[in-house]
C-alpha cells in the first residue's frame, strides 16, 4: 500500500501525487508501487526492499545523497486472548526533499502521526520528524516492556496453584518477546549513535537535544528488558520446580490412599479362598472381618499421617 502525506496549513493531509516535502509511507508495498518511488524519486530499489525482510538487523548507510535508516519497531498482536509481542524492521529514507517509511505490516507508531497524535509534526521537518520516529519507537518499547512484566506478574500467581504447562510456556513466549526486544535495541542503540556522532543528518539544537532524549530512552529500555529478561528466566526455573513439586505431592497422597485401600482388598481376597478358615462358620465373621480391616486402615492412616504423606 501506497500514501503519500503532506502537512498543509498545519494539518497532514493525504495526497495523490509526489510533491516536494511531503512523507510517502509504504506498507507491504507491491512491486509495482516499489518500482513507481524508485523511478519517481530516484531512489536506489534496494533501500525500498530491505525493510520487507523481517531478518534485515538494524543499520544506517548513505549513498548518492540518499540517507538510510533501519531500525527494529515493536509490535504487539492479540492471540487467543493474549499479546504476542515481537519486532519488525521499520526503513527510514531521506532523499532530496521527501521521507520515506517502509514496513511490512501496518503499525501503531505510524498510525500515531497519521492520525495527527504527535506534537509539532510536520512533513516539511524531515530531520525533526525523522527524531519523532526514533523517540516514538523507543517509548513503545517501554510501554510494551511493562505490559510484558505485568502479564509475567498475572501469569506468576496463577503458576502457584497451576500443575499444567500452559502457564510455563506463556512465560516461554513472554522471555522470547525479551530476547526479540533486547537484541532490536542494543541494534538501534548503535544507529542513533552513529546519527549522533557521524552527523549524518543536520540537527539543529533543540533537535539535538531530542536526540539525546531517543538515546536515553532507548538505554533504559535496553536496561529494563535485561532487568525483565533475568528475571523471568529465573522465574521459570523456579516454577518449574514448583509445578515438579506439586506433582510429587499428588502422587504422594494417591500413593498413600492406594495403600490404605488395599487393605480391606487384602482382607477379602484371604476370606474369599475355598478352603478352611478360621469363623468361616460363625455368623458375625462378616463384621469381624469389616472391623478388622476398617482397624487396620484406622492404624495405617495414624501411621502414614505422621509421616507427613497426607
Amino acid at each position: 500500500m501506497l500514501n503519500i502525506y503532506k502537512t498543509l496549513e498545519e494539518k497532514l493531509v493525504e495526497i495523490n501525487e509526489f510533491e516536494e516535502k511531503c512523507w510517502i509511507n509504504l506498507t507491504n508495498p507491491t512491486t509495482k508501487e516499489i518500482e513507481k518511488v524508485a523511478t519517481e524519486l530516484n531512489v536506489d530499489i534496494d533501500f525500498l526492499k530491505a525493510p520487507l525482510d523481517d531478518e534485515e538487523s538494524s543499520r544506517i548507510e548513505i549513498e548518492n545523497d540518499q540517507i538510510f535508516i533501519l531500525v527494529d519497531i515493536p509490535v504487539a498482536e492479540k492471540e487467543e486472548g493474549s499479546y504476542v509481542y515481537y519486532t519488525l524492521p521499520l526503513g527510514i529514507i531521506l532523499v532530496g526533499k521527501y521521507i520515506i517509511t517502509i514496513c511490512l505490516k501496518e503499525n501503531y507508531i505510524i498510525e500515531q502521526f497519521i492520525d495527527n497524535k504527535i506534537k509539532s509534526f510536520y512533513t516539511y521537518k524531515r530531520n525533526r520528524f525523522l527524531l519523532q520516529l526514533l523517540f516514538r519507537i523507543s517509548s513503545r518499547y517501554l510501554i510494551y516492556l511493562k505490559q510484558v512484566d505485568k502479564m509475567s506478574s498475572n501469569i506468576q500467581r496463577k503458576l502457584h496453584k497451576s500443575m499444567k504447562n500452559k502457564e510455563l510456556i506463556q512465560l516461554l513466549d513472554l522471555e522470547k518477546s525479551l530476547v526479540y526486544f533486547s537484541t532490536s535495541l542494543k541494534a538501534n542503540e548503535i544507529v542513533l549513535e552513529k546519527i549522533l556522532k557521524l552527523e549524518v543528518v543536520k540537527l539543529y539544537p533543540d533537535d539535538q537535544d531530542l536526540l539525546e532524549d531517543v538515546i536515553i530512552e532507548n538505554k533504559q529500555a535496553i536496561e529494563m528488558a535485561t532487568i525483565y529478561s533475568n528475571i523471568l528466566s529465573g522465574m521459570m526455573d523456579a516454577f518449574a520446580s514448583v509445578i515438579s513439586n506439586n506433582l510429587n505431592i499428588v502422587m504422594k497422597i494417591l500413593t498413600s490412599i492406594t495403600i490404605i485401600m488395599a487393605i480391606p482388598t487384602m482382607f477379602a481376597s484371604f476370606f474369599g479362598m475355598n478352603v478352611s478358615l478360621p469363623m468361616q462358620n460363625s455368623p458375625y465373621a462378616f463384621i469381624a472381618i469389616v472391623g478388622t480391616s476398617i482397624v487396620f486402615c484406622l492404624i495405617t492412616y495414624v501411621f502414614l499421617l505422621k509421616k507427613n504423606m497426607f
